[in-house]
Parts: C-alpha cells; structure tokens; sequence
C-alpha cells in the first residue's frame, strides 16, 4: 500500500514538472530543461511507460539523455534555470523578510547555481 501511494506521488510530481517545463517552452523566465529532467526522474521511479515515452519524445528525449550520458545542459537552459532561481528568491527574500530564511534561500540558490554551472555543456 505505502509503495502503491509513493509510486502515485512520484507520477504526479512528473506530470506536474512536465507541465511546468512545457509551460517554460513559451514563457522566458521558466526552465524547461531542468523541469523536464525532474519528470524524467520521477517517470523513472514511478512509470516505466512514461519514462520510455520521455526518453523517445521528439523534444524532451534529448534533453533527458544529453543529461544522463554526462553531456550535462545546453547554456541557454543553465542560464534559464539560474536567472529564474534568484529571480524566484529573490522576491522571495524581499517578501519573507526573515534572516534565517533569506541565509537559508541564499545558500540553496548558491548551492543550485554553482551546481548547475559546474555540469557541462551540452552544445
């Protein structure tokens, strides 16, 4: 039962992020790579036929194997992905106006973005 629930949860989680990727597709400010890569994750531990399906899809596949083959990302998606992170905490930090939870967002967004930049690139 418990396996049953998380495996749910996972497949929710990918449908949730590819919606948000395919949203990232027509508004500049969201990262499609990045919310595609954690669809294709959540497809794997949730749906083998949706995580077969991500891999061969005409857009998605690529970007899904470039990542797992160690290719790493194409620039334009680091720098989507990086930019969206400090915009989003950045107004976060402005609205939440704590201490603690602007240490906390600011060490999660130089986490993230040394990350990301330190994966290679794909094109």
């Amino acid at each position: 039962m418990k396996d049953e629930v998380v495996r749910w949860l996972y497949l929710a989680a990918g449908w949730t992020a590819l919606g948000l990727g395919v949203v990232g597709v027509a508004l500049p400010l969201m990262p499609t790579t990045v919310f595609v890569l954690i669809a294709a994750f959540c497809f794997a531990r949730s749906s083998e036929r949706f995580h077969r399906w991500i891999l061969s899809h005409r857009l998605f596949g690529p970007m899904v194997r470039n990542f797992r083959e160690g290719r790493g990302l194409p620039r334009q998606a680091r720098f989507r992905a990086v930019t969206l992170i400090w915009i989003t905490m950045g107004v976060s930090m402005w609205v939440i106006h704590a201490w603690w939870a602007v240490a906390l967002l600011s060490a999660i967004g130089i986490s993230l973005t040394v990350y990301l930049y330190r994966l290679p690139c794909a094109d």
